[in-house]
C-alpha cells in the first residue's frame, strides 16, 4: 500500500506501536499540517502502546505540547519520554473540569479513543469553549455510529453531528437564533472523521442579506419558473396558488405556502438522491 502523507510518514518512524486506518493519513495532512513547526498544546485521547504520542512529536515538531489522555493507568509510562499524561474517563464532565483547569486553553484535541457515542459527544461538548481560536477537535472512527455496540443508534455520535449541522445554519438572521450554535465555525465530514474548526470572529458575525449597491437591472427572479408549467394545466391548485401569491393576508400567505409545499413536493425531481442507511 502507497501512501503519500507526511503524517503517515511520521505513523512509520514511530519505535512503538499505533494503529490507524490507512485513509486517515490524508485527513491528519488537511486539517493538521497547519500547524506543524508551531508551539500548539495538542491533545490525543487514546494512548495504548505509545506509538502515536511519537508519531505526533515529530509531525508537530519539538514546539508542540503533546497531552495524552487514557483510562489504563499504564499510559504514564510515557511521561519518561517527555509527555504529559493524563488518566481519566473521557465520558465524564467532572474528568474534563479538573483536565481543563490543569492545562488551560488547547489548540488541537484528536479523539482515538473509546469511540462510544457517549464517550465521542460529552468529550467534544466539554472542550469546545477550552479550544483557542484557529484550534480544531477531530473526532476519529466515527463508523462506530452505524455498528452496533456502541450505544444506542438514534444518539450516535454523526447523529449528534447532523444536530450540529442545523444548530449552525440557524445562525442567519431570518431563522431561530434560539436554536443557533456559535461555538463551532464549520464541521468537516471525511470517512470515519469529523472534525470541528473554532473562529469565534466569524462566528459573531450576524447572518443577514447585503448587497454592493450597485445597479439593479430589475432582472426577474426565476427560481420557481419550473411552477409556471402548472399554469398551463389550469389546475384549480395552480389557480389557487397563482390567487395566493398576490395575496397580502396573513391567512392567505399561510395557505400560499401551504400550497407551494404540495406543489414543490409533486414536482421534485432530486427524490431519487435521497436513501435510508440502516
Amino acid at each position: 500500500m502507497m501512501i503519500n502523507s507526511k503524517s503517515y510518514h511520521s505513523f512509520t518512524k514511530s519505535s512503538f506501536r499505533s494503529a490507524k486506518h490507512s485513509t486517515y493519513f490524508n485527513v491528519y495532512d488537511e486539517i493538521f499540517s497547519k500547524y506543524k513547526g508551531k508551539n500548539i498544546v495538542f491533545v490525543e485521547i487514546g494512548v495504548l502502546s505509545g506509538g502515536s504520542l511519537f508519531m505526533w512529536r515529530d509531525f508537530f515538531g519539538p514546539e508542540a505540547r503533546i497531552i495524552g489522555i487514557d483510562y489504563n493507568p499504564n499510559a504514564r509510562k510515557w511521561i519518561e519520554s517527555g509527555f504529559e499524561i493524563y488518566i481519566g474517563d473521557q465520558s465524564d464532565p467532572e474528568f474534563w473540569r479538573g483536565f481543563l483547569k490543569n492545562v488551560g486553553h488547547i489548540d488541537v484535541v484528536l479523539d482515538d479513543g473509546g469511540h462510544t457515542y457517549e464517550q465521542q459527544i460529552v468529550t467534544a461538548e466539554c472542550l469546545y469553549s477550552s479550544i483557542n481560536d484557529g484550534g480544531t477537535i477531530a473526532i476519529e472512527d466515527t463508523h462506530t455510529s452505524y455498528m452496533r455496540g456502541f450505544g444506542p443508534r438514534r444518539y450516535s455520535f454523526i447523529e449528534y453531528s447532523k444536530n450540529l449541522i442545523d444548530r449552525i445554519n440557524f445562525r442567519y438572521s431570518e431563522l431561530n437564533n434560539l436554536q443557533a450554535d456559535r461555538r463551532i465555525w464549520s464541521i468537516r465530514f471525511y470517512e470515519s472523521v469529523v472534525s470541528f474548526h473554532i473562529d469565534r470572529k466569524s462566528t459573531a458575525i450576524i447572518s443577514s442579506p447585503i448587497d454592493n449597491g450597485g445597479i439593479a437591472d430589475g432582472a426577474k427572479d426565476f427560481r420557481f419558473k419550473n411552477l409556471d408549467a402548472f399554469d398551463e394545466k389550469g389546475s384549480l391548485v395552480s389557480r389557487t396558488f397563482h390567487f395566493l401569491l398576490n395575496s397580502d393576508y396573513k391567512l392567505l400567505k399561510f395557505l400560499k405556502s401551504f400550497f407551494k409545499g404540495i406543489i414543490m413536493s409533486y414536482s421534485f425531481k432530486a427524490k431519487k438522491y435521497f436513501t435510508s442507511v440502516e
